[in-house]
């Protein structure tokens, strides 16, 4: 009988146990040449599982449309008929090109989806990468424009007024899936996620146990992982920086992001990080104001109040400089082992 008592204490101990913590776990998704995560805060991963799926779907989805890798995707399409005529374009494509022609406006060209043949140009799409002679790159340049784009909005059809003009969705697609897979998210009900496509990321809610999520900026001289943390809640994030891709030769690094305006890298800044309510902005506007430069960058990001900028600025002696929106200040931390190679100004 005392066995038996026992026995029933202990079941009746177990079941009051504290059920798990909820914590992040993440769903991974190869696509658009690099692994993306979908992240759920839960104490159930199986039953996440299931909600995370439509998320991973929608990514890979979209990296069908709108990659330039392949010869299938809706955008091999695009440039392969609409030199030759005007062609209907799939609706998310769509979308995708009326907000990028809408930030070449809005920056004065700085960036461009017509940058394409430029980009392959130098090797950073197809490759190898070199760095072409000064007559390759005028002979291409005659080429790019977004001027010389024709796109309807209402009926969606679009064409080329150059033969040899292509488009490249590359600097503003990864965004876009990123909101997509994020509602996605939304509407199955999930409160606390984090979708993340090689850095451009969205988060819904909190992370565990915290107030917002805590997303690490990359350190553009590669000397530690991150330089600095900025806390962002319901809200997107994505960084630019020539230490994704670039080409050495003669002494020195000529990185991806091309200016469409000159036909060469841009330069003057190590990073850009941009703070929007969607990721397709935060996308977006990383790479303008990349090219645009410290100067105009700042200018910009002052009188947009729809994004929130960082920008690293190269400086003397070893310290770069770190450009802070005021908007920023509260949410911004810089890592303590980064004190000694940057400075912090606010603006």
């Amino acid at each position: 009988m005392q066995r038996l008592i026992l026995a029933i204490v202990g079941i009746a101990v177990l079941g009051t146990a504290a059920p798990p913590a909820p914590r992040s776990i993440p769903y991974p998704v190869r696509t658009m040449g690099t692994v993306a995560n979908v992240i759920i805060v839960t104490a159930d991963s199986l039953a996440s599982a299931v909600l995370a799926r439509p998320a991973r779907a929608t990514l890979t989805r979209i990296d069908s449309l709108m990659t330039n890798w392949t010869t299938t995707s809706e955008v091999a399409r695009i440039n392969r008929e609409a030199p030759r005529g005007a062609t209907v374009v799939h609706p998310e494509v769509g979308t995708v090109l009326e907000a990028a022609i809408r930030v070449w406006r809005e920056s004065d060209g700085a960036f461009d989806i017509t940058v394409e043949p430029l980009v392959r140009l130098w090797g950073f799409l197809g490759g190898p990468r070199r760095v072409p002679s000064d007559a390759e790159i005028t002979a291409t340049f005659a080429h790019v424009g977004g001027h010389k784009l024709r796109f309807d909005a209402t009926t969606r059809r679009l064409s080329f007024d150059d033969e040899a003009l292509r488009i490249d969705l590359g600097g503003i697609a990864k965004g876009y899936a990123v909101d997509v897979a994020a509602e996605s998210l939304r509407a199955q009900g999930v409160s606390d996620a984090l979708v993340d496509l090689s850095g451009n990321m969205m988060a819904l809610g909190n992370a565990p146990g915290a107030d917002g999520w805590r997303i690490g900026i990359r350190d553009p001289r590669d000397r530690m992982p991150y330089f600095a943390r900025i806390r962002i809640r319901a809200e997107a994030i994505s960084t630019s920086g020539q230490y994704e891709q670039f080409v050495a030769a003669n002494g020195k690094t000529y990185g991806h992001i091309l200016d469409a305006r000159t036909g060469r890298p841009a330069e003057g800044l190590l990073s850009v990080t941009v703070v929007a309510p969607s990721a397709l902005d935060s996308d977006a506007w990383d790479t303008p104001l990349f090219v645009l430069g410290p100067v105009e960058a700042k200018r910009v990001a002052r009188e947009r109040v729809d994004i929130a900028v960082v920008l690293v600025q190269p400086g003397d002696a070893g310290v770069d400089t770190i450009w802070v929106e005021e908007a920023l200040r509260d949410r911004f931390v810089l890592e303590p082992a980064a004190r000694e190679l940057f400075r912090v100004i606010y603006y």
